[in-house]
């Protein structure tokens, strides 16, 4: 018999509002993200998870999962070890979206269900202090990517299944709001 918590109910809410207005919760105000510095935003937003995931390990050497972090704060409310796995996941998706949107003439993404994605890959059941590191790496290659968008690649458009177009911008900022909107979430304090 499985003691893991059942899933929280499916997200059901649109977050792509974000793109035209502060996100109330967080924040987050598109309009105060030049695209000189969506790259550096992107790379800063692993800061403070690897406290929230992890602890120095008893020997000194290195850090271990923190077990608290596989707590869920309320019956419906993902731990932070679940909001840590769908942000790196999150960071690759996005990534695998944006060298469509450069190498493709308006592409259509299939669908991804975080809900799904987090019982298929079994959040809960991940290492913390794995996730912690491929959280970073995956901000870090999200990051990298941004960087090199020049000019008119800013412009460059796709579009999700449902018909919600972004550009290479737009899809940046979903990802940024993602990526600061979940670390606020868990209380994690950038650096």
């Amino acid at each position: 018999m499985s003691t893991r918590p059942t899933p929280p109910p499916k997200e059901a809410k649109d977050w792509t509002w974000v793109l035209g207005e502060p996100c109330p919760d967080c924040g987050f105000d598109p309009a105060a993200v030049p695209d000189a510095e969506l790259p550096a935003r992107l790379e800063r937003a692993q800061q403070g998870w690897a406290d929230v995931l992890t602890e120095p390990s008893a020997t000194g050497a290195g850090r271990r999962g923190r077990e608290a972090a596989r707590e869920r704060p309320a019956a419906p409310t993902w731990a932070p070890l679940e909001y840590a796995c769908h942000v790196r996941d999150v960071c690759t998706v996005m990534r695998r979206r944006l060298n469509r949107m450069l190498t493709e003439d308006d592409p259509e993404f299939a669908d991804w269900d975080q809900d799904e994605a987090a019982v298929a890959e079994d959040y809960l059941g991940q290492d913390p202090g794995w996730v912690a590191d491929e959280l970073e790496e995956e901000c870090a290659a999200l990051a990298a990517a941004y960087a090199e968008v020049t000019g008119s690649q800013w412009d460059r458009p796709g579009r999700r299944s449902d018909g919600h177009r972004f550009t290479v911008r737009t899809l940046g900022h979903y990802a940024l709001h993602e990526l600061e909107h979940h670390r606020w979430d868990v209380g994690a304090r950038p650096t």
